[in-house]
């Protein structure tokens, strides 16, 4: 009786205690791993090993709506533990939006390959975030560099997000550990 009750309530709610527990382990496995930061890189930022893929976990196992409010909650412990605000508007698209974005891997849920899928958009997802950020609030240090706004801001950002995309991704195809986040899948909704 109380099982058909809970699973009711789930339906209801789209949330239950499983999908509670499981992004709250993602959510502290990716705080965890972005204070790892092997290689700071020249122009500024620094490349961490899976961060934002335990982020984008979310979205694939619970979905769009579960994906986002984990990856929003994410950008705001990532503003709590470091923040660099200049501006409302800065803090809104570098911690909210960018981050938020990573909760996008929710609309490949239950596609073929959403795995990997979900995870490129969402990473994209967010690169486009930073550098309109880049672009709009940090563009003056651009000069600095001899480059213009838009250049710097790509190079800046690109280079941190896309190199622990690729790293993530080198990862992921790695047989058993494609083969072990399937099976984490199917733990975080048996239904």
């Amino acid at each position: 009786m109380s099982e058909e009750i809970s699973k009711k309530n789930r339906k209801r709610t789209g949330y239950g205690v499983r999908c509670i527990a499981f992004s709250a382990m993602s959510i502290a496995l990716a705080t965890l791993l972005s204070f790892l930061k092997p290689v700071e890189l020249p122009l500024g930022g620094s490349l961490t090993i899976c961060s934002m893929f335990f982020v984008t976990l979310i979205g694939y196992w619970y979905g769009l709506k579960a994906g986002l409010l984990g990856a929003v909650a994410y950008g705001i412990l990532q503003l709590i533990i470091e923040p660099y605000i200049i501006t409302p508007a800065q803090l809104v698209v570098d911690y909210i939006l960018a981050f938020g974005a990573l909760g996008l891997s929710g609309l490949f849920a239950n596609k073929k390959g959403g795995l990997l899928i979900g995870y490129w958009v969402s990473v994209c997802a967010r690169f486009v975030f930073a550098f309109l950020s880049g672009l709009i609030f940090f563009g003056a240090y651009a000069s600095d560099y001899g480059m213009s706004a838009p250049v710097y801001s790509a190079l800046y950002n690109g280079s941190y997000i896309f190199s622990e995309a690729v790293l993530t991704t080198l990862i992921l195809l790695v047989p058993p550990v494609h083969k072990a986040f399937r099976y984490l899948k199917q733990m975080a909704n048996p239904e």
